[in-house]
């Protein structure tokens, strides 16, 4: 029965497609790690886990240089995990190019075998095995300390025609004398085709988990990431892509970015920050500005950071008050050092975030030394899931979408996070500014547990990927749409995979049929 009233859902929202309203869609990216299935770059190798955190593969006395590469393996042997159980079909199956420096040997486990080897050059075929997952991981097991192996690049298969960014070729047969092969230009061309193509249709990208920031304490302009380093993946405070790579990304997309800004930058960082910007993001995008991320949010570094900063310039008695004020404070003077630096703000979209459920805190922020005159957005994260104290009541996949409209049992239905909207727009008029979203959607999940086995998991995952949560959306940005009068919504997020944690990706991976991706459905009804 749950499958065929899913059915008639979809038929449903066929038949009214074409008379959907249109919204400006935003995305989130993710963080660089081995096991993201949204696969941003061509050279997988980027987002591999460093070699000092694989500690399964890695073992001995290793010397590193700046950058992360193995110097000297002291009798021992240096690994990685280039992509680690990202689902089949997340990239291709097919014979990968890898290239390094140096004299040494790589071996290769997991999906992934040699069929030819040269110095400098490996051919490796990768096949998803039967478990529907891709692991890959490779091994130096010698490597000379005169001429040590690095720089490696692991590289997709095929290329890209010149014109055409979008879309990845098996060979120069489909281009017409155009034909730019992977192996040749992996720098030139930087991302995976199948991450463009899907990224391609949002008006926004918000840069936050790409740039690494979330419980990272960098707070000098030398402390960036940079583009030579061995991965841009790894544990949170390292992990983290040099501006040049997002900035490229938003000018590949032609479409406004969004960055955020370290808690702890210094006003030369984020004056270096802004000249980047206003060099090279091309002229007729817009620059999306915060100040961190959910400064609010306690399992956050920056937030201790925020509390510790606050009370330190005695701002406020209250140390969560305090907290806000100097998130505030701190925002504006950011915003004044971009716009000293641009010479004007309007190329800028200055946003202060607050938080959806705490409307006691918006007019902290907002009023704090007349804070809302510098400010052109109020974002919010509106999500709508089933509260742990309403979780016993799920028996079902039916069960979670009758307590997503159960306005007396949870707290944060559909309904109840509509009028959290509601009351964040009128603090919106108030301050003449827009309220848009920086992140939003679905947030089920089970706290305590550990396993997508674990109660009641599998009805959360399953509702993620019943066809009823494409109308869930459907409801939920209509909604949007009518409250705030048609403002920005970035949606959470690049596709992942689904985890106990949560089922946070649009799709659940890259290349991810629109059939099996409900979210995404919805949200392309909105483009």
């Amino acid at each position: 029965m749950y499958r065929i009233n899913g059915l008639i859902t979809v038929l449903l929202l066929l038949l009214s497609a074409s008379t959907q309203a249109k919204l400006p869609i935003g995305m989130n990216t993710n963080e660089i790690l081995q096991v993201d299935p949204s696969v941003p770059f061509v050279n997988l190798f980027k987002m591999s886990m460093p070699f000092r955190e694989a500690r399964k593969l890695t073992k001995g006395k290793i010397i590193y240089d700046r950058d992360g590469w193995p110097r000297n393996l002291n009798g021992g042997q240096a690994g990685s995990y280039v992509v680690h159980w990202i689902p089949a079909g997340s990239i291709p199956d097919g014979r990968y190019t890898v290239l390094y420096d140096g004299e040494g040997q790589i071996v290769y486990e997991g999906d992934a075998r040699v069929v030819h080897s040269q110095p400098g050059k490996d051919i490796v075929e990768v096949k998803a095995g039967a478990d529907n997952n891709l692991q890959i991981s490779l091994i130096i097991k010698r490597s000379e300390p005169q001429n040590y192996l690095r720089n490696i690049r692991f590289l997709l298969p095929g290329g890209i025609c010149a014109n055409n960014p979008f879309q990845r070729v098996n060979s120069a047969r489909q281009c017409r004398g155009n034909y730019l092969p992977f192996e040749k230009y992996y720098d030139k061309i930087l991302f995976n085709p199948d991450y463009l193509r899907f990224m391609k249709d949002f008006k926004v990208i918000r840069m936050m988990n790409m740039s690494g920031i979330t419980r990272n304490p960098i707070h000098s302009w030398e402390q960036m990431p940079h583009m030579s380093k061995a991965t841009w993946a790894g544990k949170e405070g390292v992990r983290g892509a040099p501006l040049e790579v997002m900035v490229r990304l938003a000018n590949i997309l032609n479409r406004d970015a969004w960055f955020n800004i370290p808690h702890a930058a210094d006003n030369n960082f984020v004056r270096q920050y802004a000249s980047y910007l206003k060099q090279h993001l091309k002229p007729h995008l817009k620059a999306y500005i915060e100040y961190t991320n959910e400064n609010w949010n306690t399992v956050f570094m920056q937030s201790k950071y925020t509390k510790k900063m606050g009370m330190k310039l005695r701002l406020d008695r209250d140390i969560n008050q305090a907290s806000y004020k100097y998130y505030s404070q701190r925002a504006v003077e950011i915003f004044r050092i971009f716009e000293q630096v641009f010479g004007n703000t309007k190329r800028l979209v200055r946003v202060m975030g607050v938080w959806s459920a705490n409307r006691y805190m918006t007019p902290v922020v907002m009023e704090h030394k007349g804070a809302y005159r510098y400010v052109d957005a109020m974002a919010i994260a509106p999500y709508f899931f089933v509260h742990r104290k309403a979780l016993a009541g799920v028996n079902s996949v039916p069960s979670v979408f009758k307590l997503l409209k159960d306005d007396k049992r949870n707290p944060y239905s559909m309904n109840n996070v509509y009028k959290m909207i509601r009351q964040q727009m009128e603090y919106a008029k108030k301050y003449k500014v827009k309220l848009i979203a920086y992140e939003g959607g679905q947030h089920l999940t089970a706290p305590g547990t550990h396993s997508t086995r674990d109660y009641p998991n599998p009805y959360l995952i399953g509702a993620n990927r019943a066809h009823t949560m494409e109308t869930f959306y459907v409801d939920f940005l209509n909604h949007w749409n009518q409250i705030t009068g048609g403002s920005l919504f970035v949606a959470f997020s690049a596709p992942r995979n689904c985890q106990y944690y949560g089922c946070w990706g649009i799709k659940e991976y890259i290349n991810q049929p629109d059939s099996q991706a409900p979210k995404y459905r919805a949200l392309k009804r909105f483009f």
